[in-house]
């Protein structure tokens, strides 16, 4: 094959790629669409006739392949959910937070953290895509958010994105997310030749990405906007401002709105504005997003375990509207409490068919006035839950009032009022109560028994008869395969993935245990203050609340939880039948990380990028993202970037996963 022919495909397609920037980011094409047909069909001639094409070019955006199943995607740099405000003063509330730890850190520490400025950008309403370009620039990865750290690979189906470019000017790995959307315009296209139509556009786009007919996602014409970098193995950025001009820089299409604010008067001022052009924007957004600014002071206000604390998402008020209450449906939860959801004649709001709201409680139900037959006001929160708020009129000779029900509805067992609450107390026979304890207990975050669902769930209890968490470890591959959808490799790894999860850490399995008010969070604080098992259990009420972050209410409710009888018995149960939480316990001040700059590049066997960044801050390491001469090790695993090379330049200690591993 001739060198002219490869330089002319090449060329082809950087002219066509380029065109398409103009036409889909830019919204200012240099050329028309026949010319840019032309020039497609001469690339296509020449890929079918030499058989070369490159991963880049505009030919493989669209595939003719249905796909069989996901595949799982570790992100190499989590992905975190944000914190949530739903008015000014819980902003100001945050923004007072972050002046202080940068005031108190600028009192202890010469090198002093900036003014705080905050930078401000549209809160997009689709769905979230991490997007990898390897050391050559090219696209290798896209994938969904998941649980942050573990996602679903969609590189396909984002390749039909046509703003998305395939290639960046960059050299070295880089994760760059933002969130894919369906556009007015695309949804109406769409819905004019659909069989099924859409009803709104956040599943328009959740949809065509969740997708594994390519061709089908290709036709609901996404586009997409990036917003932020969460791993890099190239240069560091000082600021959020330097982040996404290096985005816009590389071609990923941006919002225009991007404000940068100094005080509570000017964030104020934007919230304003942004909510009055809400319904005149061309996309969905359900709010704002504040950023701080500089990076260093981000990493000095740190994050929780859910959130980053230099993050927030400003909601915007949920919407309105009125319809009829048709009935009340009474529905049991994990803990047996029994709550009521309003069933309603099916409305239209913000997007989606309301049909069901909560009802909170009866207190609530009785204080508001509502009754079956009238008419209410039902507010989406957080747009996203929908809520009965008030009564608009309730024609007496028209409703009923609404009745709490004397016994269970699922199981029949008497109910017993606590403070506001019903609740069922028969927790071992009462189906959705055992049920949602069993998934729960194996959820990722607690005993990460993988392959568990709701519907296993419930054909445990219902066919192998499952009336207790410790029963699960007695189930048997035989028993497993009489089920429905339960071949011998299935119920092999169903068996394998219950047994693995005996070795629990401590944290775990305290929140399998399904405590009241008591997260993964609360339950690895606990795990720090009093390391084993045991003395959890014995806890006293000034030693709980001595927990940051632990009040009395909950040091009451984990206090009564250990007390009962039954949670006595099956914690005693699930030890005897093997189960041994452990709790590793560190000694920061004798361990060979203690205090220095560690750098992580290339892929670990045995961690994610979380998972280390977690580990050395445990040992007291401060994890850096950029090698320099202050860098004390660097941590390379496989595929080691550019970190190696300039860790070997500047004589950096390098070090492989099993010498950390020995190390500590």
């Amino acid at each position: 094959m001739s060198e002219d022919i490869v330089s002319r495909i090449d060329k082809i397609i950087k002219e066509l790629n380029r065109y398409a920037y103009e036409y889909y980011v830019e919204d200012d094409p240099s050329i028309s669409d026949k010319e840019y047909d032309m020039k497609y069909d001469e690339l296509v001639k020449l890929e079918k006739e030499t058989g070369l094409v490159f991963p880049y070019s505009p030919t493989q955006r669209v595939g003719d392949t249905v796909l069989s199943q996901f595949q799982k995607y570790v992100h190499k740099g989590r992905l975190w959910s944000l914190d949530k405000a739903q008015s000014i003063n819980a902003v100001e509330e945050w923004h007072r937070k972050n002046e202080k730890i940068v005031n108190e850190y600028n009192l202890l520490h010469e090198d002093k953290l900036p003014k705080l400025r905050y930078v401000l950008t549209k809160k997009f309403d689709g769905l979230t895509i991490n997007c990898t370009y390897d050391e050559r620039g090219l696209l290798i990865k896209a994938a969904t958010r998941g649980t942050g750290v573990v996602g679903e690979d969609i590189t396909a189906q984002a390749r039909t994105i046509k703003s998305l470019p395939l290639k960046i000017d960059n050299y070295s790995l880089v994760e760059i997310h933002g969130e894919a959307v369906m556009t007015k315009k695309a949804f109406e296209e769409y819905n004019k030749k659909a069989k099924i139509p859409l009803k709104n556009l956040r599943n328009g786009a959740a949809g065509a990405l969740r997708n594994l007919n390519i061709k089908e996602t290709a036709r609901r014409n996404l586009s997409a906007f990036f917003y932020d970098i969460g791993y890099n193995e190239g240069r560091p950025f000082k600021t959020y401002v330097e982040m996404m001009s290096f985005i816009r820089e590389m071609g990923l299409p941006q919002d225009s709105y991007l404000k940068v604010c100094s005080n509570m008067d000017e964030i104020k001022k934007e919230l304003e504005y942004i909510h009055g052009i809400r319904k005149e924007l061309q996309y969905d957004i359900d709010g704002v997003v504040i950023v701080v600014d500089d990076m260093r002071t981000r990493e000095i206000l740190g994050y929780t375990i859910k959130f980053p604390k230099w993050a927030l998402a400003y909601k915007f008020e949920a919407e309105e509207i009125t319809t009829e209450l048709l009935d009340v449906e009474w529905n049991v939860g994990r803990s047996g409490r029994v709550t009521p959801t309003a069933i309603l004649k099916p409305v239209e709001l913000a997007g989606a068919t309301v049909k069901r709201a909560t009802l909170n409680n009866m207190d609530d139900i009785r204080r508001k006035g509502i009754k079956i037959g009238c008419r209410v006001f039902v507010r989406r929160s957080n747009d996203v839950i929908p809520e009965i708020t008030s009564v608009v009129e309730d024609d007496k000779e028209k409703t009923r009032e609404i009745e709490v029900p004397k016994q269970c509805p699922y199981c029949g067992s008497k109910l017993i009022k606590d403070g506001v609450h019903y609740f069922c107390e028969n927790t071992l026979s009462c189906k959705p109560q055992m049920v949602k304890s069993i998934v729960h207990f194996g959820s990722r975050e607690a005993m990460d028994i993988e392959g568990f669902s709701e519907k296993t769930a419930e054909q445990l209890f219902e066919k192998l008869n499952i009336k207790s968490i410790a029963d699960l470890y007695r189930i048997r591959k035989e028993d497993l395969m009489t089920l429905d959808k339960f071949g011998e490799k299935k119920s092999h790894n169903l068996v394998n993935s219950i047994e693995k999860s005996k070795n629990c850490d401590l944290a775990s399995f305290i929140y399998a245990l399904g405590i009241p008010n008591v997260g993964k969070k609360t339950a690895s604080d606990l795990c720090k203050k009093f390391n084993k098992l045991e003395n959890i259990q014995k806890a006293e009420l000034e030693e709980l609340v001595s927990i940051q972050d632990i009040g009395e209410t909950v040091a009451k409710g984990i206090i009564e939880f250990f007390k009962q009888d039954n949670i006595i018995k099956s914690i005693d149960e699930l030890l005897k039948l093997g189960i041994k939480p452990y709790f590793e316990e560190l000694n920061i001040e004798s361990n060979e990380f203690q205090g220095k700059t560690i750098v992580v590049t290339g892929t670990l066997k045995n961690y994610t990028r979380m998972s280390i960044k977690e580990k050395l801050e445990s040992l007291g390491a401060r994890v850096s993202g950029s090698v320099s001469k202050k860098t004390d090790y660097v941590i390379a695993g496989e595929a080691a970037g550019s970190k190696y090379d300039k860790a070997l330049e500047l004589g950096v200690k390098i070090i492989d996963e099993n010498q950390f591993e020995n190390m500590i």
